[in-house]
């Protein structure tokens, strides 16, 4: 599956996304930013998006929720294994209050990776920040056997971005 991002204005991209009505397609206001989304298995309608792979995920986008963006640089050969704990992971999400979708995405031009979840509210968010779930997925993996170091997966720091996608009003 492709996905794809672009950013311009909220009207524009209302434009576009209600052109193509057929696509799988969310527009979604950040602090300084209006993000559509674009996730298909053709070629996007985007004249320059960012593009990605999707290697996992779960659940159907919606067109009105809070959406997390979690940026996280992956050096080149870190990618298998940031991909393989990605693949194996418990699952858990998926049975959180006010879930609605997960995906990891593969970027295509750079090195850093996005995981993706929608959630009905701001609330359920911060909620799952605090549940045993989080704990888990986030926790310290298990050190290496004595005598070797881990080997640093990560190209740079981690950032979260976060938008909030609205229902039609009329």
């Amino acid at each position: 599956m492709n996905f794809y991002m672009t950013t311009g204005t909220y009207d524009y991209m209302k434009k576009m996304r209600d052109k193509h009505s057929e696509e799988t397609m969310v527009v979604m206001q950040g602090e300084n930013t209006t993000l559509m989304i674009h996730e298909t298995e053709e070629k996007t309608i985007f004249q320059t998006p960012r593009r990605y792979e999707v290697v996992d995920g779960t659940g159907e986008f919606k067109e009105k929720g809070f959406f997390v963006f979690n940026n996280i640089p992956v050096s080149e050969e870190g990618r298998p294994v940031f991909e393989h704990r990605f693949k194996n992971r418990a699952g858990a999400i998926e049975n959180e209050l006010g879930y609605v979708a997960f995906r990891v995405l593969r970027p295509l031009d750079s090195d850093t990776y996005i995981v993706l979840t929608e959630w009905e509210s701001p609330a359920f968010y911060e909620k799952w920040k605090e549940s045993q779930a989080f704990a888990q997925a986030h926790s310290a993996k298990p050190e290496s056997p004595a005598g070797s170091q881990r080997p640093n997966i990560f190209s740079g720091v981690s950032y979260i971005g976060t938008y909030r996608a609205k229902p039609e009003e009329e």
